[in-house]
């Protein structure tokens, strides 16, 4: 029996943040393409990327379109499958290891919805999380003769086009031409050509229209009632989001990645590090992380979270040393007062069944309300918690299968078997 795989989204408690080979290669401010167009391109911190969106007008759009009629054509692949496909999906293996949010990733997933699919377990919802996006949407290469996805690895970079694609649902609004380039040092590039009608006006009725990044990591939760069966649950713990607005012919977004926790290889540089996240070690594990990355897993169950941080401990300890020593004399008093206030105490005995009495009502209520925010909010960091540790046959959230995501299917399967998939959803 396969064991089932569930889907929800969290995010992460991040702390703000205020080149590449021979191909060159956020969320951006609330400004639309025309008055892009006519600025300077600014730096937007994601806290995992920072990005800089360039304008019709700017040269360095121009320069970040990769022309395929200047690359070595041996190594130029037109895939005859997706060109001629509708939500097909294909493994590309990579020539070089590209660094994911601080992962190594040595293969991708390319669609033919405009996106690349990053996550290691093919299922049939790529398009709810862990992609990278220049423009996802309802393309459909099967219905135009013209229309092709190529790709193209150099050896430190890979090239993903979408060339002359069209809207299944909206043949007449014309063809899209766009790429995605992956570099070996982890920056990102969507690059524009032919965008014929603004992004935010494409139908998302059949199938999300994004633009951007994710990633998630996988937790697998037993099943009392079933031996041998883990209920395998997909978290997004980021998301980098583009403003669609700001997406037309002739534009680029460049992504760096940002420093993680997951590069750092020793106690003292991680727990000392001075990066945008609350970095731990992990002695067991021998390992740096913040504990929100693919590696999730292992963090729980080997009780890395419930490790005491080193720089915490050191300042509690700088700040028991720092207390200034009491005399003799001002102990005896103290002593003396709290003598006197026991027997205060004992005066007012029923003051504290009182007391205890409330403090129970008080905690129930707590209790109540805890419960109702969990319930409302099931993609917090505090849901995210109690599921992870809740006895498997406690229902925190209804489950459904099917979503709003289509379906895609994976053509030239390395031989492995398809994994059962449910999506979360809110209650």
């Amino acid at each position: 029996m396969n064991p089932s795989l569930s889907l929800t989204r969290c995010r992460s408690g991040l702390v703000p943040r205020s080149h590449s080979p021979q191909l060159s290669g956020g969320h951006h401010g609330g400004r639309g393409t025309a008055a892009l167009a006519n600025e300077e391109a600014e730096d937007v911190d994601h806290s995992y990327y920072v990005s800089k969106m360039y304008g019709p007008k700017d040269p360095k759009s121009r320069e970040l379109w990769v022309n395929f009629d200047l690359m070595d054509k041996e190594k130029v692949k037109i895939h005859a499958i997706l060109s001629n496909a509708h939500r097909q999906a294909a493994r590309v293996n990579l020539s070089f290891d590209f660094p994911f949010y601080g992962h190594v990733l040595q293969e991708v997933t390319v669609t033919t919805g405009g996106f690349i699919y990053t996550g290691d377990v093919v299922h049939r919802m790529l398009t709810a999380m862990q992609y990278i996006a220049p423009l996802m949407a309802n393309f459909d290469p099967s219905i135009s003769r013209n229309s092709s996805v190529i790709y193209f690895d150099n050896g430190t970079a890979l090239v993903v086009q979408w060339d002359q694609v069209r809207l299944q649902d909206g043949y007449s609004v014309g063809s899209f031409a766009f790429q995605a380039t992956l570099h070996s040092n982890g920056r990102i590039v969507f690059a524009y050509k032919d965008v014929p009608i603004s992004v935010s006006r494409i139908n998302s009725t059949n199938h999300p229209v994004k633009v951007g990044l994710s990633d998630a990591f996988r937790i697998a939760l037993p099943l009392s009632h079933l031996a041998d069966v883990r209920r395998r649950t997909i978290y997004e713990y980021h998301r980098v989001e583009l403003l669609k607005d700001q997406i037309s012919s002739s534009t680029a977004v460049d992504m760096r990645p940002l420093p993680t926790c997951l590069q750092f290889s020793s106690c003292g540089s991680c727990i000392f590090s001075l990066i945008g996240f609350r970095c731990s070690w992990c002695h067991r594990l021998q390992r740096c992380s913040s504990g929100f990355d693919r590696h999730r897993q292992d963090w729980v169950d080997s009780g890395c979270s419930n490790q005491v941080n080193a720089p915490l401990l050191l300042r509690s300890l700088s700040f028991l040393l720092a207390m200034p020593n009491q005399s003799v004399a001002e102990v005896e008093e103290e002593e003396e007062e709290e003598e006197e206030e026991e027997k205060n105490e004992e005066g007012g005995a029923h003051y504290s069944l009182i007391a205890g009495i409330l403090l129970s009502l008080l905690s129930m209520a707590t209790v109540i309300l805890v419960t109702i925010y969990l319930y409302h909010h099931p993609t917090s960091s505090a849901s995210l918690f109690f599921l992870e540790r809740r006895p498997s046959r406690w229902p925190s959230m209804k489950f459904r299968r099917g979503s709003g995501n289509p379906s895609y299917a994976e053509v030239e399967p390395p031989g492995q078997e398809k994994e059962g998939f449910v999506m979360m959803q809110q209650c």
